[in-house]
C-alpha cells in the first residue's frame, strides 16, 4: 500500500515530502527549504530511471533531484506525519511547476 508522509529537517529547515511503496522505499520526494518553503527538490524514482536510460540521469538530478537511496524502516530520528494522496499531490504539484519553470 502506498502511503504519504512529511518531516521536518530543523537543522537545514527543510520539509521533506515522501510517497512511499508498501516495502517502504520512496517512490517521490519533494524537499522544501526555509520559511518561504522553496522547492529545491522534486524527484520521481520512475523519472530518474527513465533519465538514467536516456543518457541524462545528470541532468534530471540537477533539475529535479534525487530520492532517499534506502527503505524508511532503515531511517533513524525522523517522526513522519501522515498525509494524504491530496496533501502530498497539491505539494508535488506546485514544487514541480517552480522548479520546472526555472530557467535550466
Amino acid at each position: 500500500m502506498t502511503t504519504w508522509m512529511r518531516c521536518h529537517w530543523d537543522e537545514g529547515d527543510t520539509w521533506f515530502y515522501f510517497e512511499v511503496d508498501s516495502d517502504g522505499w520512496v517512490i517521490r520526494q519533494v524537499e522544501l527549504e526555509g520559511p518561504e518553503l522553496i522547492p529545491v527538490a522534486a524527484a520521481s524514482v520512475a523519472e530518474g530511471q527513465r533519465a538514467r536510460d536516456a543518457g541524462r540521469l545528470d541532468e534530471y538530478d540537477g533539475r529535479f533531484g534525487i530520492t532517499a537511496e534506502s527503505p524508511v524502516s532503515e531511517w533513524e530520528g525522523h517522526d513522519p506525519e501522515q498525509l494524504t494522496f491530496e496533501e502530498f499531490e497539491e505539494v508535488w504539484g506546485s514544487a514541480r511547476r517552480r522548479i520546472a519553470s526555472r530557467p535550466g
